[in-house]
């Protein structure tokens, strides 16, 4: 398997440069969408992104069991893309009862795992997508710095494991790996 990462800041370009990327590889394709539709303005959000997306691709939407979604689908797709993991970290730590920071911890070390071992799998491209959360103000209060501190630990330890990386900076992408 083919790991590429690509992260940037909101709204820098991320999830259209990795349809570019991804589209240009033959074979079955799945998008697995970690967003939830809580309010009008998430649905409203979710379906500009489904319009962005031709019908090659399945959709699939896991806001949690994300190393298991991958997991399954490798055998039957391609191709995968994941947007976005700062998506599902938000959900994990968002979820009741809120866990504790080393259960979040837990459970970014699993997906790596999941990752690595994924690595092993033949005639497939991954493509994760993520946001760059940790280039601003620390932010004042228990929840948000948890998750800024976790996106960050996730987003240098998927880097680690993907065979190419990619910032996106005002729709511009810079490869780093």
């Amino acid at each position: 398997m083919k790991i590429v990462f690509i992260t940037g800041g909101s709204r820098s370009g991320k999830s259209s440069y990795a349809l570019k990327l991804s589209g240009q590889h033959d074979g079955r394709r799945a998008f697995i969408a970690t967003a939830e539709p809580l309010d009008e303005e998430m649905r409203l959000r979710i379906d500009a992104h489904k319009r962005q997306r031709s019908d090659a691709w399945e959709t699939v939407e896991e806001p949690i069991r994300l190393s298991e979604t991958i997991a399954g689908l490798t055998s039957s797709h391609e191709v995968i893309l994941v947007d976005c993991l700062t998506l599902w970290l938000s959900n994990i730590l968002t979820r009741e009862p809120f866990p504790e920071v080393e259960a979040v911890t837990i459970e970014i070390d699993d997906f790596i795992s999941n990752l690595k071992w994924l690595k092993g799998v033949p005639d497939t491209n991954l493509y994760l997508v993520s946001n760059e959360v940790g280039m601003s103000i620390v932010p004042d209060n228990k929840l948000a710095r948890a998750f800024r501190d976790a996106a960050g630990l996730l987003n240098q330890q998927v880097a680690a494991v993907a065979d190419e990386v990619y910032l996106i900076v005002s729709g511009l992408p810079l490869k780093l790996k």
